[in-house]
């Protein structure tokens, strides 16, 4: 049995139709008990935990060949991780009590930056993760493509591709869900001793120009990139609700300027195959539907 937290998201969920598509027992770890239904009708068995608390988690983690930990996204936390921080302990707690056979843990690149930013909330759940006497294993991926789906409309109704990933030309690593969940999906099945770091991004590295030619081929008209100044990103997002805006800030600095990124360029990391167009296109095709509906 496979217990599977962050199920209903992109990533839990191309895990679990991978699983599952090998006919695979799958236990959905829901918070929602109103989502158990639709996850049973797919075959799975339903465990109910909120991500803090230890003895829920320890309860749906019980008896589990792996166990998959997708920890909740923050993008404007409190001055020192709290919130973070008190799903790390509780998760710890769980495993540590539960204790499966092996642990997947989705973390990030620049979980091993040298600078605080966004992603530090991934470190530290690496830290405490990897003195778990148990066989783990992070995986780091690249910048989700789908991050792309805030940009459909200015593409599509302005023409524009506004960036704070720059220059224009600079390729990054990115990587789609799909192949995030697939991947997960397989290191679950394999089998390893002690902790290790696996790596993953997309077939080839992805600029902003990229995603803008990307963007003009979904849908059939020009999109240019413009480049949003640093100087502009706190009043921005702000503006947008963000009452702590500096980590962001540092995360998209630390792609920027290099300091994250996987330590050898990618050489080593693994490659998915989902294209970046085949993902475009896809946000284009549910945006439109969204605006026709």
């Amino acid at each position: 049995m496979y217990a599977i937290t962050g199920i209903t998201g992109q990533v839990g969920g191309a895990l679990a139709r991978s699983l599952l598509a090998d006919r695979l027992p799958v236990r959905a770890v829901l918070r929602d008990v109103a989502k158990a239904a639709e996850w049973r009708a797919r075959g799975c068995e339903v465990a109910i935990a909120e991500m803090n608390d230890a003895a829920s988690l320890a309860a749906a983690f019980k008896d589990a060949d792996g166990v998959f930990i997708l920890p909740p996204s923050e993008f404007d936390p409190e001055p020192g991780f709290p919130q973070a921080r008190r799903v790390i302990d509780a998760v710890a707690k769980a495993l540590g009590a539960a204790r499966p056979a092996k642990v997947v843990c989705l973390s990030t690149i620049g979980a091993d930056a040298a600078h605080e930013n966004l992603l530090t909330a991934r470190t530290l759940m690496e830290q405490a993760l990897g003195g778990l006497d148990l066989p783990v294993t992070f995986l780091r991926p690249g910048w989700f493509m789908e991050n792309a789906q805030w940009d459909v409309s200015a593409a599509r109704d302005e023409g524009v591709l506004r960036s704070f990933l720059q220059p224009a030309d600079k390729p990054f690593p990115m990587i789609a869900t799909e192949d995030v969940g697939r991947t997960a999906a397989a290191l679950l099945r394999e089998d390893w001793s002690g902790t290790r770091v696996v790596e993953l991004e997309g077939p080839v590295r992805v600029s902003p120009n990229d995603i803008a030619r990307a963007f003009a081929a979904a849908l059939g008209h020009p999109v240019a990139v413009e480049i949003v100044p640093r100087e502009s990103w706190e009043g921005i997002f702000r503006a947008q609700g963000a009452r702590n805006p500096q980590p962001r800030i540092r995360m998209i600095d630390g792609f920027n300027e290099g300091w994250i990124d996987f330590p050898d360029q990618g050489r080593a990391a693994r490659k998915g195959g989902v294209t970046l167009e085949s993902v475009i296109a896809k946000l284009v095709k549910a945006g439109c539907a969204k605006t026709e509906a």
